[in-house]
């Protein structure tokens, strides 16, 4: 009898060593260290309930380190299993050297227009390396409660545009844009990719660019840095030590009345500021004018092409891909919209009202992501640097946009 229970006992540790065993873990590698919560109380816990055995760890890393922390650690052969994708090129250089593995058979890709693949795709789109995940827009966050309280009208065109931010001025009360030349980036990103495509009417001007159809000099290209000239005097005492925490704390602490935005910064915002939030997309020239937002494809997730786990790892890349998913990711971020080709109702006012002008409004990304960064100058670092400067009125449009003409011409054979 000691014995039998003896036998009963060893089988009963044997069994549960191995179900212990089978338990595997994934570790997702992402830029995004704002998101863990999010990742750790509302997504992963769905997965793990209906993928017993298969544990999923969100770490990332600081947003300005990650490309170089992911490249060291996918040299070193020490990355997570699942990596979290930047758009374009920093990620398919990755898939070119074999650090991502090719998705093209995902069963969940079915779930995405080609559009919303082609950021994550070769160029030939015959291969997808990434999960699209969402898209961020840009356009303009303002302070309602400072528009009721000015009687500012929402602005639709360039001149009323120009019209709400002297009455802004004029007044006092606020500072009219909260924006700062610091980093740099945000010049481009809020700035110059933001009012652009209204110049450069979408994706057939930044093709035409591709094409070589097109230069940075023609005045499509020089028209919105014409426009951020003239932000200079809107953005108050000291933009050009203004970091971007610093503009973020001014908006949401209530002294600033507008903010060139991403729609990223809905979150963030809905947590700090303590009054009403509206939105508009970049006015447009004249009323009537058809109109363009930059709705950038911005995140999705591929597979380690070195994972000890592939066949798991895969289970939740197929999840990724789902309805499910885009619904509580789109929802509980707030600002980064669903590529899914199934719709998502968006709960969140501020979201609902930014993602709506897909409904208006011509969609394309920023000009600089695809192709045009391959090169040495990299296009999109040299347009912060030119936005930069052209709003503190250090470099004329004009120059700036021959600079970066005869930059990417130094290297891109169609621009020649």
């Amino acid at each position: 009898m000691i014995r039998t229970m003896k036998l009963a006992l060893l089988a009963s540790t044997v069994l549960s060593g191995a179900a212990m065993a089978e338990d595997v873990t994934l570790t997702i590698e992402s830029w995004r260290n704002d998101d863990l919560a999010i990742w750790q109380e509302k997504l992963i816990p769905v997965f793990e309930a209906a993928n017993p055995g298969i544990k999923v760890v969100f770490a990332p890393s600081a947003p300005a380190e990650y490309n170089a922390v992911l490249n060291s650690k996918l040299d070193a052969g020490s990355a997570g299993d699942l990596v979290t994708c930047r758009p374009f090129d920093a990620s398919l250089d990755l898939f070119k050297k074999g650090q991502l593995a090719d998705l093209t058979s995902l069963a969940a890709m079915a779930n995405f227009s080609d559009v919303a693949k082609s950021a994550w795709q070769t160029d030939d789109a015959a291969s997808t390396f990434c999960v699209p995940m969402a898209s961020v827009i840009h356009g303009f966050i303002y302070n309602a409660d400072a528009f009721a309280e000015l009687g500012i009208e929402v602005p639709k065109t360039e001149a009323e545009f120009f019209a709400a931010l002297d009455k802004i001025k004029a007044d006092g009360t606020y500072i009219p844009m909260a924006m700062g030349t610091n980093d740099q980036w945000e010049a481009a990103t809020m700035g110059y990719n933001n009012i652009g495509p209204n110049y450069w009417k979408g994706e057939e001007g930044r093709k035409a660019l591709i094409a070589g159809t097109s230069k940075l000099t023609d005045e499509q290209w020089v028209a919105p840095f014409r426009q951020l000239a003239k932000w200079k005097d809107y953005l108050g005492d000291g933009f050009e030590a203004q970091t971007y925490p610093d503009s973020q704390n001014l908006f949401t602490l209530g002294r600033a009345a507008i903010y060139p935005a991403g729609s990223w910064e809905i979150s963030g915002f809905n947590t700090q500021a303590q009054f009403k939030m509206g939105a508009f997309p970049p006015p447009v020239a004249a009323e009537g004018d058809e109109c363009y937002i930059s709705d950038h494809t911005d995140i999705a997730m591929g597979l380690n092409a070195k994972s000890a786990h592939p066949e798991e790892a895969k289970k939740f890349l197929e999840w990724v891909g789902t309805a499910e998913f885009a619904n509580l990711y789109a929802n509980a971020l707030p600002g980064f919209f669903a590529l899914n080709s199934t719709p998502v109702t968006m709960e969140d006012p501020l979201a609902k009202e930014i993602v709506g002008w897909r409904e208006v409004c011509k969609p394309t990304i920023r000009s600089t992501y695809q192709v045009l960064s391959r090169g040495t100058p990299n296009l999109e670092n040299e347009t912060w640097n030119a936005s930069a400067n052209v709003i503190k009125g250090t470099e004329t449009p004009e120059d700036a946009a021959k600079r970066l003409q005869e930059g990417l011409a130094s290297w891109y054979e169609p621009q020649k």
